[in-house]
């Protein structure tokens, strides 16, 4: 069953139905579902579903031709096969499908290029003489994200400015995700995703009937199954010297958020190597580099600025239990792993992703005009605040702070600040106090609501403090069943 991609389906539908010729480059990483979608997409529809393949262009021409030929059009009479890529790009205009547009799917693109360099020109000729003028939908498809960005769309290429939409697929939301299992508890459902994310081919592996530690136990940590090897595959098909991106990964996953402190734990010899790395996994989709939501552009500029986390829930997971503890799996101890390593540990592992989960919550409830105000930016707060602390100087000493969630209106005057607790007791009234301090000096410029998500609830104090003030508590069960109840 195809589960989510609604805002997908609803883009490609409306391009479908749109007058002439469309040139659509729909790309993501691997994994993101991109291939179902399009599948899905193309279902009642006459279309052509090409994938490429990693192989010569004689071959890929060859390929090529035969799934054109199969269809009733002209050339089929005459040949066995194109002698060149034009002609068969142009043969798109022969499909014999009456009114209907003339749909083509080319998967894994990229492949199709590097074995022939001048397909994009090619492609690029017949658009601007013939297919952007008839009923013709072409959509190219990939997932080498840095050759579709920097290559494929970048000014130069043959393709700039034809494209008539550009799609990048994302892993779902927690929303999304989580109808892949909709008998499980909210808490479960929050668990769940913080081991798996949103990539559907991960959820996929997963056994809704099964519950959350026979699934870690059967479908992650026992060797053989596809998601135990899923990590190593998917770096060696994207990248060279593994045991160092293997290194670098594990010290993001265990907590190494600075670039200094990344370069350290994986023993590289300098920042400058490591920041190398980095890029490349992010431009996998990988890590992602996090700034404080009020960074100004000159920071965000600076490559040494900016914090960098596993955007990929799984190769945290992965990473922090599977990688770790690789040699007691290679061996078959897959419940002394869990046991041990995995299940003291699981629900603090949760709380990171329970932030994003809120984050979600908060998007929805803008999207339902259900916040006192409309926010135009949201993410993490990271800065400093002063504390009283007798032992220091002046009895004043400067930490570093975070505040999880800080959404700022666009004039800047009005702030929700949230505070997420993936707890086993209630939220207390004294850490509500302690997130309401940490921004005490912008209070005298900006009206502030305060936001606070428990898995526990909240003790009776701040119940009673929400009853008077301007103070929204959210529990986790009107968190996680907010779209799907």
């Amino acid at each position: 069953m195809f589960i989510g991609r609604e805002a997908e389906l609803t883009f490609l539908e409306t391009k479908y139905t749109e007058p002439k010729g469309q040139l659509i480059v729909l790309y993501g990483r691997r994994r993101v579902g991109k291939t179902e979608t399009l599948k899905e997409f193309c279902k009642g529809k006459p279309h052509i579903f090409y994938s490429c393949t990693q192989s010569t262009d004689k071959v890929q021409l060859n390929r090529f031709s035969k799934q054109l030929l199969k269809e009733n059009i002209p050339a089929r009479q005459y040949i066995s096969g194109f002698e060149d890529w034009e002609t068969a790009f142009h043969s798109f205009l022969d499909l014999p499908y009456g009114d209907k547009k003339k749909l083509i799917v080319i998967d894994e693109f990229p492949y199709m290029c590097r074995g022939n360099s001048s397909i994009p020109s090619i492609l690029q000729n017949l658009w601007d003489a013939e297919f952007k003028s008839s009923n013709v939908m072409i959509i190219l498809c990939g997932s080498a994200m840095s050759f579709i960005e920097h290559e494929l769309l970048a000014e130069k290429n043959p393709l700039y400015g034809r494209a008539t939409g550009i799609y990048k697929m994302k892993e779902m939301d927690f929303y999304d995700a989580m109808r892949f299992f909709p008998n499980y508890s909210a808490k479960d459902k929050v668990i769940t995703y913080a081991v798996l994310g949103g990539i559907p081919h991960y959820l996929d592996q997963w056994n809704p009937e099964l519950s959350v530690d026979e699934n870690i136990r059967k479908n992650i940590l026992t060797r053989g199954c596809a998601l135990y090897s899923e990590v190593e595959f998917l770096l060696h098909q994207e990248l060279r010297e593994t045991p160092i991106y293997n290194s670098v990964i594990e010290a993001v996953a265990l907590g190494s958020t600075r670039l200094n402190e990344i370069s350290q734990k994986s023993l590289i010899e300098n920042s400058s190597k490591t920041s190398v790395y980095l890029k490349n996994l992010i431009e996998l989709g990988i890590v992602e580099k996090e700034f404080s939501v009020d960074a100004r552009l000159k920071e965000k500029a600076n490559s040494s600025r900016g914090f960098y986390r596993l955007t990929d829930n799984f190769f945290r997971f992965w990473y922090t239990f599977g990688f770790a503890n690789l040699s007691e799996l290679e061996d078959g101890d897959v419940d002394g792993v869990y046991e041990y390593a995995v299940k003291p540990m699981l629900h603090e592992f949760a709380s990171l992703a329970f932030e994003d989960v809120c984050r979600a919550f908060v998007r929805e409830l803008q999207r339902d005009q259900a916040l006192p105000f409309r926010y135009s930016r949201m993410g993490r707060w990271m800065g400093k605040t002063t504390v009283r602390n007798s032992s220091a100087p002046n009895g004043i000493s400067i930490s570093e702070t975070e505040i999880d969630i800080l959404a700022v209106s666009r004039d800047t005057k009005e702030y929700l600040v949230g505070e997420c607790k993936f707890k086993n007791h209630p939220f207390a009234f004294s850490e509500y106090l302690d997130t309401a301090a940490k921004l005490a000096p912008l209070k005298e410029s900006a009206s502030f609501t305060y936001a606070l998500f428990s898995e526990s609830g909240f003790d009776e104090k701040l119940t009673a403090e929400a009853k008077e003030n301007d103070l929204l508590l959210f529990p986790l069960e009107t968190i996680v069943n907010y779209k799907n109840p």
